[in-house]
């Protein structure tokens, strides 16, 4: 008797709330079918390092219930079809009229779920959250709020990533990447000694060539000495280079050339920073190491390698195999049989 007498009481307060309260003598009613918020207006999303301080707007227009109220409001964007499954939220507000963010602050949050260098295409969505009263637990209370979204907008999204150097005429496209933005820029390359590079800097239209260890602006092509993954450094304050081979390889009992070289060689996945094969096994050991060699090798346990660790078991079938290096010593991989 008693709960229900609390139930009839919170009831009674909330249609108060909703259709019968009344303020110096004007009744608020809810409207049975709420006015969602509405997105507007979706701006050129081209981002540019360049631009990175210019202001976006996006406009739109608040919901409408019926009667004046408060709402907070979030920009959300998704993975256009996703359905806002996985969202990312890129601005808050509580009065939607301009919703403003900086070039570089919207390209920061979009590169957490988009690629870098590339054009996405991406859902945006205002949603609205009313919150009537607190404490309840009932429709439209902190804890179950009226929730309202606006028709969803799709756009063409080009983000940029760190700064660059674009490597020309390799033969794949690939890039070395300045991760404090300080002008030293370091990252694996492919290389092949029949597709001499140069380095392009797309942001200042500057072209390096090279002569002995120098960056040279406008020079001469670099000329790989061998086929093959190679770590690059450049450094365009000291106008200085480095290249050196660095190819991962599997070697062992379980692989076409047991334990002679030459190993079995991994390619790179810049995006996850991971080393990949897929190959045919049979039963037998497995190691990686570096450019042929023991002097840097791993082994030990898939979730656990360490410098000279124990050797990997495997038995007979076609494997894919992910390796991450960890600080150039040790790591981690999976090896799958597919």
């Amino acid at each position: 008797m008693k709960r229900n007498l609390i139930l009839t009481i919170t009831l009674i307060g909330l249609i108060g709330i909703f259709t019968g309260c009344k303020k110096d003598g004007d009744k608020i009613t809810m409207l049975a079918n709420p006015v969602a918020p509405s997105l507007t207006t979706v701006p050129d999303l081209t981002l540019t390092r360049n631009n990175g301080t210019n202001v976006l707007v996006f406009t739109g227009t608040p919901v409408n219930p019926g009667f004046a109220a408060s709402a907070n409001y979030f920009l959300e964007a998704c993975a256009s079809g996703n359905n806002f499954a996985e969202s990312t939220t890129i601005l808050t507000a509580v009065n939607l009229v301009n919703l403003e963010i900086t070039v570089s602050d919207l390209n920061g949050l979009l590169l957490k779920k988009f690629p870098a260098d590339a054009v996405s295409t991406i859902d945006f969505r205002i949603r609205a959250v009313l919150v009537v009263d607190a404490g309840t637990g009932a429709l439209g209370t902190s804890s179950n709020p009226l929730e309202y979204s606006s028709e969803i907008k799709t756009a063409e999204v080009t983000l940029y990533g760190l700064p660059r150097l674009n490597l020309i005429d390799s033969g794949i496209d690939q890039k070395i990447e300045s991760a404090l933005g300080d002008g030293t820029y370091f990252g694996f390359v492919k290389l092949d000694p029949a597709n001499p590079f140069t380095l392009l800097d797309p942001d200042a239209n500057i072209v390096y060539g090279a002569s002995g260890s120098n960056l040279v602006i406008d020079g001469a092509a670099f000329v790989p000495a061998a086929a093959g993954w190679h770590k690059l450094n450049a450094n365009t304050n000291d106008l200085t280079y480095s290249l050196t081979p660095y190819m991962i390889g599997l070697i062992g009992s379980a692989t076409p050339n047991g334990w002679d070289t030459p190993d079995q060689k991994m390619d790179y996945d810049s995006q996850t920073e991971t080393w990949y094969i897929t190959i045919d096994l049979v039963d037998g050991e497995i190691k990686f190491r570096k450019d042929d060699g023991w002097a840097w090798n791993l082994g030990g346990t898939p979730d656990n390698l360490v410098q000279g660790g124990a050797n990997l078991p495997v038995t007979a079938g076609n494997y894919t195999i992910n390796l991450t290096i960890i600080n150039d010593a040790t790591g981690t991989c999976t090896i799958v049989k597919n």
